[in-house]
């Protein structure tokens, strides 16, 4: 088993894409599939229009890595696209500064 992270790896930490540079929070990722099954599904709104992209398993599998950190080139039924995954970052209302109330 080999350390080098991969394009499932990576969408299964995600939390939000950025695609073709549209965010895209709203992804669906089947683990399950494979082959010519659909493993992925991403939509986003453009502008007015809502767009979105469906990837098989094999090119899940197959995705490379991008130029750009954390970046990947995927094929689709019409074109190429790169895909970022970005994890959410959160933060919790808990003050430790602050003494519970009895």
């Amino acid at each position: 088993m080999s350390d080098t992270p991969t394009f499932l790896s990576a969408l299964q930490g995600a939390d939000m894409l950025l695609i073709d540079g549209l965010h895209a929070w709203q992804f669906e990722l089947d683990e399950q599939a494979s082959g010519e099954q659909l493993q992925l599904t991403v939509e986003c709104i453009d502008g007015r229009t809502r767009r979105v992209w469906q990837f098989t398993a094999a090119a899940v599998a197959a995705a490379r890595a991008g130029e750009v950190a954390d970046s990947w080139l995927v094929a689709g039924a019409e074109a190429e696209h790169e895909v970022v995954c970005l994890g959410a970052i959160g933060a919790g209302n808990d003050d430790d500064d602050e003494p519970d109330e009895a």
